[in-house]
């Protein structure tokens, strides 16, 4: 008996009501269509600090749903020197990060590129650099090689009392199951591009086709497919911050869509819903990119070092908590003296000021924020 739906005799012949996620399509549709437009009407930098936004939030957030946090700095900084991009406080990145950029930036900027097996594998080798995941040797640029008595599960709960969500095909079966997904995924149909994307994530998680990874190269696939959509190398809304925020009905959508039939009319339904709330989500997007914009534009010719700058930027992203001296100091690797040379140059420049309140260690946050 049948317990996943790759083990349905017609697997993977997916089908879906379109009538029940039309009106829910033209709307995600519709969206799409008003922010490109509204992006189109902005300058060209305007444009390129949205889509470093976009793509930096994407990695970022990608990887936290894995539950691994990279430094957006080192993000920022890799994405904006492989795309050219002379921007303030860029710091170097680990192979790590610099790895799962490169696939990110592979599948956007270069959407229309055929996907391919060795593609795949590139991204694979590019994510884990040494050969491990965490402490364990993995099978790395390749797909997994599990025994049957050994199969590749998603399980949760302590040791002993393990709960098995879903179980992948077996290893040997891999190479078929993903030659009929990227010849799928290449060629042209009447699908609708943004409904092909939902599809693709599903069917790509549901092999499972790696050791580890699976995850982040389904929505750097979705990515892709959302380029496509898009037509476009720009990214402006980010489909895994959505995803990262409403991860619990990620899971249990997946988990229910991957034990029930061929039809997955729940799953693009739920997949077209997160995607329309990605989209509103830009507005929130854009506020930080305008208000990054105006404030580099007034003081681009200040000359300000590199750890000001660095810091600068870091409070236009959001910093978390209150900026100190001494913060300031360990985040920039400098000295306690530099640090208050740093800061007090900003103060008397009229860029930072005081926090009111006071207290035991003095606070600073941008001047521009006060009227906000």
């Amino acid at each position: 008996m049948a317990i996943y739906i790759h083990q349905l005799k017609n697997w993977p012949n997916f089908v879906w009501d379109l009538g029940k996620i039309a009106p829910l399509l033209a709307k995600v549709r519709h969206h799409q269509g008003r922010l490109l437009g509204r992006m189109e009407g902005m300058g060209f930098n305007l444009q390129a600090e949205a889509n470093l936004h976009t793509l930096t939030l994407d990695v970022l957030k990608s990887s936290e749903i894995e539950g691994e946090i990279l430094n957006p700095g080192q993000v920022r900084s890799s994405i904006a020197r492989r795309l050219g991009m002379d921007i303030a406080g860029l710091v170097p990145a680990n192979r790590n990060v610099e790895g799962i950029v490169e696939m990110m930036l592979d599948a956007t900027q270069n959407h229309n590129a055929p996907l391919t097996e060795e593609r795949l594998f590139s991204w694979h080798a590019a994510m884990f650099p040494t050969g491990r995941s965490g402490m364990h040797r993995i099978v790395v640029g390749n797909y997994r090689d599990n025994s049957k008595e050994d199969p590749m599960q998603v399980v949760s709960g302590p040791m002993g009392r393990e709960k098995v969500h879903f179980q992948a095909p077996d290893s040997e079966l891999l190479a078929e199951e993903m030659s009929k997904l990227i010849r799928w995924f290449n060629e042209t149909n009447e699908i609708d591009p943004v409904i092909k994307a939902a599809i693709a994530h599903l069917w790509f998680v549901t092999i499972h086709p790696f050791d580890d990874g699976n995850g982040r190269i389904a929505r750097a696939i979705t990515d892709m497919q959302l380029s496509r959509a898009d037509q476009s190398t720009l990214r402006f809304y980010s489909m895994s911050s959505q995803i990262k925020i409403e991860h619990n009905g990620y899971y249990e959508v997946l988990e229910k869509i991957q034990k029930g039939s061929l039809d997955i009319t729940e799953w693009v339904y739920w997949f077209l819903t997160c995607l329309d709330r990605a989209l509103e989500g830009t507005d929130e997007t854009l506020a930080i990119v305008m208000q990054k914009a105006r404030f580099w534009e007034k003081y681009s010719a200040s000359p300000l070092n590199d750890r000001q700058r660095n810091m600068l930027n870091k409070l236009l992203d959001g910093f978390d908590g209150k900026l100190t001296s001494s913060k300031w100091a360990k985040i920039t690797k400098a000295s306690q003296d530099s640090a208050v040379r740093d800061i007090n140059d900003l103060v008397q420049r009229g860029i930072l000021m005081k926090e009111p309140g006071g207290g035991r260690s003095t606070s600073y946050m941008l001047a521009s924020q006060q009227s906000e």
